[in-house]
């Protein structure tokens, strides 16, 4: 049951489900990849047709103005994730999958932690290394949750 129905129906306080420590795990690997997946289809592949189709009229207006195009991508990109992040710490992904983006010290990553982590995921996918950084480490870190100081946690409802 939902924490707001137990309080509801009186089997438990307010001020006992606040005073309720938060339990999580790190997240594994595969939960990850598959939040990157549902997000890249529900945030991404949304802002790609807009800019193909509606702002640079074709694929082949985006192919000849490349940089242009990925401008026109990611600078929202940015936006929304950085909004997500910011009032929830979970994405449509992590949502999805019980994960939350915390720091290290368990509370609400700052607005610069969230900065340093959008900018090198990029990094650390490109040094794909940098992801199978969680496969090697006991933390599951990746270089990304290295560089920010932050980490995705599974939350239990």
């Amino acid at each position: 049951m939902s924490r707001w129905r137990d309080i509801k129906q009186g089997k438990v306080t307010q001020k006992e489900v606040k005073e309720k420590p938060l339990s999580f795990t790190i997240t594994p690997p595969v939960n990850r990849v598959k939040a990157f997946i549902t997000d890249t289809f529900m945030l991404l592949m949304p802002l790609l047709y807009v800019v193909f189709y509606l702002v640079m009229g074709s694929r082949e207006e985006f192919a000849e103005h490349m940089l242009e195009g990925w401008i026109y991508v990611f600078v929202p990109h940015f936006f929304i994730i950085m909004g997500f992040w910011s009032f929830k710490s979970q994405t449509p992904g992590y949502k999805a999958y019980s994960i939350k983006l915390v720091g290290n010290n368990l509370q609400k990553p700052s607005i610069f932690q969230l900065i340093v982590r959008y900018f090198t995921f990029a990094l650390s996918t490109l040094l794909v290394a940098g992801l199978f950084l969680a496969i090697a480490r006991k933390d599951k870190k990746t270089l990304h949750d290295l560089l920010s100081g932050t980490m995705l946690i599974q939350i239990e409802d």
